[in-house]
């Protein structure tokens, strides 16, 4: 940690078969003990499901589009004022944004009833393209707190 400026993010390289870093991102998040290979494995066979789904639709424009839906605008952020606690809504940072819909969305496709994990992270990012979903509900609670919060907003620092 430097002590002055900021702190130099490491770059992510793009995905060897889409050329996208977002999916790359995705990868990694989803891979578990460093089994990068059936992470790759996993998300390549749901984004197979979801052409099947939308009916020969470009399925990497349809996982943005799902990832972009899930990302929060604003959430809230514990602050000590004065001996008591208060929730207070910040606006997120565009990188956390993208790191907080991509957690959400495995975690709620994770949580899924269905028999494995390529059906899972398929119907997970097809919910959450239609807008319906966990990750959805989860980034709706974290509106819906900010928005409960807003009278504390001016403890923003």
């Amino acid at each position: 940690m430097p002590r002055k400026g900021p702190v130099p993010k490491r770059e992510t390289p793009p995905d060897p078969k889409y050329g996208s870093v977002l999916v790359a991102k995705f990868i990694n998040n989803l891979m578990k003990d460093g089994k990068k290979n059936v992470a790759r494995k996993i998300f390549y066979e749901a984004l197979e499901r979801l052409r099947e789904k939308s009916g020969g639709e470009d399925p990497l424009k349809i996982f943005e589009k799902a990832i972009d839906n899930v990302k929060p605008l604003i959430e809230t952020r514990s602050r000590r004022v004065g001996g008591a606690n208060y929730q207070v809504p910040v606006e997120v940072r565009p990188d956390r944004q993208i790191s907080l819909a991509i957690k959400w969305t495995i975690n709620a496709a994770r949580a899924r009833s269905e028999r494995t994990m390529v059906e899972r992270l398929a119907n997970e990012l097809w919910d959450a393209y239609n807008e319906r979903g966990a990750a959805i509900k989860k980034r709706d609670d974290t509106h819906r707190m900010a928005e409960s919060n807003r009278v504390f907003a001016h403890y923003r620092w």
